[in-house]
């Protein structure tokens, strides 16, 4: 086995026998995954006596643990599938998650509780609690290719996607609000949607997080809109991505959908694999 050295300062340990990986491949991607504790050093024992000790970088780490800043806000609704209706067909539970060593389009996973899971055939999952304003807090990770998203009121669509590198971006893109859609008689968008300031999406199998603060439309007495929907704030991995930007309508085909006050925070499975991790939805008063 060899270490090896990136641009951030950062060490990270490679074990170069196939032999010694064996079968365990799946475990082995995620015993030499790089953790992210900026400036430490970790020691991870296994049960055969290898020893790693990386220098730890800033960007890629074991699934994130909630800051301060989260933690005292809502309960995260990642640790299970309680808080979520039925159906839930396709989403599962596990305690850690990697890329696939031999396939980057895919995951592999530990199996226990603490992240949810889609491997690219999850029906879409939504909160059993609807939510009118709200702050929405969650990281994730995704393979090469990937793409989800997370839906508020059910289809207000910040998308997530593999979109690492590049430079030309559309609402289609990681942190983009998605575009308008019509199902028949193909799939096609038909707009733009509204795309993110910058790009500020990682290197599929990087954990990423995103914050969105949602206000949905309002109403009057009769039931008539009087205001458009608004992602008053959008951050993805820190950065400023939206600020107080309209949406006129539902995204994606559910444009045509009537918008209502309330509804629920929805997580999209069934386009690509997917991990989420510390989801937080604190409802917000006006």
């Amino acid at each position: 086995m060899c270490f090896t050295h990136d641009d951030c300062g950062s060490y990270s340990l490679a074990l170069n026998s196939a032999a010694a990986r064996g079968s365990n491949g799946p475990r082995w991607s995620l015993l030499m995954r790089r953790l992210c504790i900026s400036g430490a050093c970790a020691v991870v024992m296994i049960a055969d006596g290898f020893v790693f000790c990386p220098l730890l970088g800033a960007s890629e780490q074991a699934a994130p643990a909630a800051t301060a800043a989260t933690a005292g806000s809502a309960a995260d609704l990642a640790d299970s599938l309680d808080a979520f209706r039925d159906p839930k067909d396709g989403w599962l539970t596990c305690s850690d998650v990697a890329l696939d060593p031999n396939n980057p389009k895919k995951l592999v996973f530990e199996p226990g509780k603490g992240l949810l899971l889609s491997l690219g055939e999850g029906k879409d999952l939504s909160t059993k609690q609807n939510f009118r304003d709200c702050r929405v807090e969650l990281d994730f990770m995704i393979p090469k290719g990937s793409n989800a998203g997370v839906k508020l009121s059910g289809c207000y669509e910040i998308q997530i996607l593999d979109s690492f590198g590049k430079t030309k971006l559309t609402g289609s893109d990681c942190g983009g609000i998605y575009p308008r859609a019509e199902l028949k008689p193909r799939y096609r968008t038909i707009d733009d949607g509204v795309p993110p300031r910058v790009n500020a999406c990682r290197e599929p199998g990087q954990w990423q997080s995103l914050v969105i603060v949602f206000r949905a439309p309002r109403f009057d007495a009769a039931g008539k809109k009087t205001a458009n929907a608004r992602f008053e704030l959008v951050k993805l991995n820190g950065k400023v991505i939206h600020e107080n930007q309209e949406v006129a309508y539902p995204t994606g085909h559910a444009w045509h959908n009537a918008e209502k006050p309330e509804g629920p925070v929805l997580l999209q499975g069934d386009h690509g694999p997917v991990v989420i991790n510390n989801l937080r939805i604190t409802p917000l008063v006006d």
